[in-house]
């Protein structure tokens, strides 16, 4: 439930809890029973893992499943997780809501505190005894425990039948709450900077002043036998705090970090551990760490993803067999920075260590940092070492799916000093690209499906968005040139036909101003296509064009004449677009749909040395100075930037937007597995997919003194999928499904800066929407990026303006967009202090 989600600072003290962390006795080979534990948020749409749950609870057609609702405030998500259940085929007469909780219910009738006493019931046990499958749901850890352990931590009547069905078959499941009671050693509360502190504490002390928490652990039920469990894991940065309590109270055992929407299955006969779903798991060994007050060395981290196993008894990771090992096969070869706040590239720890470090030929080490407003914090050091290895593959269409195993992270106490400078960045160069005027005609009827990259093949609603407004009995064209292979033609050219396209009605153009590697034509021939009659002629007959990912430069050299003019098929693109048809594209594909089309360079780089007029290929994808070039144009309203949330965009599109932006013109930064739609009969644009928009306005922004790296009250807004913008009148339309959280906060806590890949919620929208919009002490929160003593303050305040949204998709996930957050960027001088 959504009052849960948010445990950093929060946490109920519930009557009859027991304090105290104990260890329950190992089952010795006796469980025949399977887990499947969710680390939350889980998808109604995530068929793997339902499908899983039901085939271990003996099929849908055999299935006999109980839904314990005890760890939520009411029975919404109780009623949501057999609906889901019976969409995936179970029949509603086997799944059954047990009556066991220890509180009433919101919005009920009933006073479900007396199921209290039910836990001692025979009819209970009964109940229990006939089933094959127990599913326990999300809310508050210690409502389960207080629910089927008795004050004395004895099992109930109730408990013990549950055990008695898991030893002899059963499946036992659970999201969020619900894997938490897994372990014996149950971790309730607290998050990465109080674990860093190495404060625990056996009770509620939960302090809203405070900006972290201290460790809270209790007694769990056990049932997971190797090592300790905590979810919501990647999402909320819970490394530090499970990382000290394995130290503390596990180091011969390992412990998981359980990802949203993703899940282990644990096979006890088997002595396995799978991974299934959407993320990772991050897997803790602390056997061979040294702890010495609050510094760490030499913790052993591992992340496995979908498909990939731990076999417990042998000690042996196996990794999903399509994906190949990176180690002496590394892709990039860049030089990252430190990863220090909401400009660093992959925010989250896994994408960070994946694309900076263990698939980076350039470096052995990466640095970030966690700290408060005080500067009271500590340096996170990653590195690798012989044992170390990387492996990669593609998953859900063509998303980067890493494995790593064995980093090394140490942990070292710090104070850190920001102070305003605005002296730091005078080698500043000023963008010398001159935009080209654009060709867009107010009566074009067409439309654009503009990705931001990473699109998934089972993303239905933007395939939707694409395939309906070309039309009924439509003919498609793709456009390979950006990419290097045609592996991702083709592999689009699939994901239509998976979505009811005739593969006969689509043809991938002879498009290109390179050679694709595994061809054994040459496609650099193909450079003089692009004003071949012929061709220009068949592009007429098409309804969709889509252009795939890879390097935006190769698009508008392939579709461009030298001197900037169009080919004849790029004059066929834009006559069939003004017809109505639709174009569309990914990453690259999405680049090039603006006038100003950016090529490369990365937020903190773009802020600090500005603008360059060379450029090296991909390799400055990861960073430099932004280069700018004339793009397409399809997309008269504003600049387009892609790979928004992962690639940490924020900055280079300000800068840009503030060199080369039109008035009263808005930049849009659109997240990976996401589509900003642009209407051009209703002049507007609508979001669809699994991230969002952020859009940018400068249209009151000023940058005050000398500085060109200083800004004040840019406003900044983050759209999500239903939400709409009408480009004349500048209204927002928020999808109907969510509400407003102006004057309704949710939370009430003290918000630490975001100061790297340990902070809660990292991505920019999440950590504005949680610390932010729904979070009614903050008036405004910061985040710091620096790099060799010099950075950037960000400080995103409330304005009169401001308001946030809140509401749930696909099953239980929260759901959020804001208007008008209002932003100051301020250089700042950096002194770091090593506390020994």
């Amino acid at each position: 439930m959504r009052k849960w989600l948010f445990l950093l600072l929060s946490v109920l003290l519930v009557v009859g809890s027991q304090s105290g962390v104990t260890h329950a006795e190992k089952e010795e080979g006796g469980i025949k029973g399977n887990l499947v534990i969710v680390g939350g948020a889980l998808g109604s749409s995530n068929s793997e893992v339902y499908q899983e749950f039901i085939e271990l609870s003996g099929g849908k057609d055999h299935a006999k499943i109980g839904i314990i609702p005890a760890a939520s405030s009411s029975l919404k998500s109780t009623q949501k997780f057999k609906e889901d259940l019976m969409s995936y085929g179970v029949g509603e007469a086997s799944i059954e809501i047990l009556p066991l909780s220890s509180h009433d219910f919101k919005g009920t009738d009933e006073n479900e505190s007396k199921w209290k006493s039910n836990v001692q019931k025979n009819e209970s046990v009964d109940q229990i005894k006939g089933l094959t499958g127990i599913w326990f749901v999300g809310g508050d850890q210690l409502k389960i425990t207080d629910t089927l352990l008795k004050k004395n931590c004895k099992q109930t009547k109730a408990l013990e039948a549950i055990w008695e069905i898991y030893r002899d078959g059963a499946v036992l499941g659970g999201t969020s709450a619900g894997a938490a009671i897994m372990s014996d050693v149950m971790i309730t509360g607290g998050d990465s900077l109080g674990g860093f502190h190495q404060e625990f504490v056996e009770e509620d002390i939960s302090n809203p002043e405070a900006e972290y928490a201290p460790v809270y652990l209790e007694k769990g039920l056990g049932f997971f036998q190797w090592g300790i469990v905590d979810q919501h894991f990647n999402e909320r940065s819970r490394l530090g705090r499970l990382a000290a309590t394995a130290l503390k109270y596990e180091k011969n055992q390992l412990a998981y970090g359980i990802d949203e929407d993703t899940a282990i299955v644990v096979d006890n006969q088997e002595q396995t551990i799978e991974v299934i779903g959407r993320s990772t798991v991050t897997v803790v060994d602390p056997s061979d760490a040294q702890s010495n007050g609050e510094e760490i060395k030499d913790l052993d981290i591992s992340y496995l993803s979908a498909g990939d196993r731990y076999q417990v008894d042998e000690k042996n990771y196996i990794i999903q067999e399509d994906k190949v090992t990176t180690n002496g096969y590394e892709y990039y070869n860049f030089d990252p920075l430190p990863a220090t706040g909401v400009l660093s590239s992959y925010g989250t720890l896994p994408n960070y260590l994946s694309y900076s470090l263990v698939d980076n030929k350039a470096v052995n080490e990466v640095y970030s940092y966690l700290y408060d407003s005080q500067g009271d914090g500590f340096e996170l050091t990653f590195d690798q070492d012989e044992n170390s290895e990387g492996f990669w593959g593609y998953q859900d269409g063509q998303k980067d799916s890493y494995s790593l195993l064995h980093v090394n992270m140490h942990v070292e106490p710090i104070e850190i000093d920001f102070e305003e400078s605005d002296q730091l960045f005078k080698d500043y160069q000023k963008s010398m690209f001159t935009p080209p005027n654009s060709t867009y005609t107010p009566d074009t009827k067409g439309s654009l499906v503009m990705a931001g990259g990473a699109l998934g093949s089972s993303n239905k609603e933007v395939y939707d968005a694409f395939i309906e407004r070309a039309g009924e009995g439509a003919k498609y064209a793709i456009i390979p040139s950006a990419s290097s292979s045609l592996k991702s033609s083709h592999a689009f050219m699939k994901d239509l036909g998976s979505y009811g396209i005739n593969e006969t009605n689509i043809d991938i153009l002879p498009l290109s101003n390179h050679d694709f590697k595994g061809t054994e034509e040459d496609e650099s021939s193909w450079m003089d296509n692009k004003n071949d009659r012929k061709l220009a002629e068949k592009v007429l007959d098409y309804d969709g064009v889509w252009f795939v990912g890879g390097d935006q430069t190769d698009i508008t050299a392939t579709l461009l004449n030298e001197d900037g003019s169009k080919s004849k098929v790029l004059e066929s693109l834009w006559e069939i677009y003004e017809n109505g048809a639709v174009l569309g594209g990914t990453s690259a594909g999405a680049a090039i749909m603006s006038d100003v089309m950016i090529a490369g360079g990365g937020s903190f780089d773009t802020l600090a040395k500005g603008f360059t007029e060379t450029y090296d290929s991909m390799s400055q994808q990861e960073g430099g100075p932004s280069y700018l070039e004339k793009g397409l144009g399809f997309f008269p309203y504003g600049i387009i930037d892609q790979h928004f949330d992962n690639k940490a965009r924020l900055g280079r599109l300000i800068a840009t937007t503030a060199a080369h932006g039109e008035e009263r013109e808005y930049s849009y930064g659109i997240d990976e597995d996401t589509a900003l739609i642009f209407d051009s009969n209703k002049q507007s644009v609508e979001v669809v997919g699994r991230g969002g928009v952020s859009v940018i306005d400068l249209a009151e922004a000023k940058q005050p003194g000398s500085s060109p790296s200083s800004y004040q009250d840019i406003r900044l807004s983050w759209l999500t999928s239903g939400d709409l913008l009408d480009l004349n009148s500048k209204e927002t339309s928020i999808s109907d499904h969510k509400v407003s959280t102006t004057d309704y906060e949710y939370f009430y806590y003290e918000a630490a800066p975001h100061s790297g890949v340990l902070t809660p919620h990292p991505m920019l929208g999440n950590f504005l929407s949680y610390t932010l919009l729904d979070n009614e002490k903050e008036q405004e929160v910061k985040s710091y990026s620096f790099h060799e003593g010099k950075g950037f303050e960000l400080t995103f305040k409330k304005g009169k303006d401001t308001e946030g949204f809140w509401g749930y998709q696909d099953g239980n996930k929260d759901d959020y967009s804001y208007i008008d957050v209002y932003l100051d960027i301020q250089p700042v001088k950096v002194d770091i202090e090593h506390i020994k």
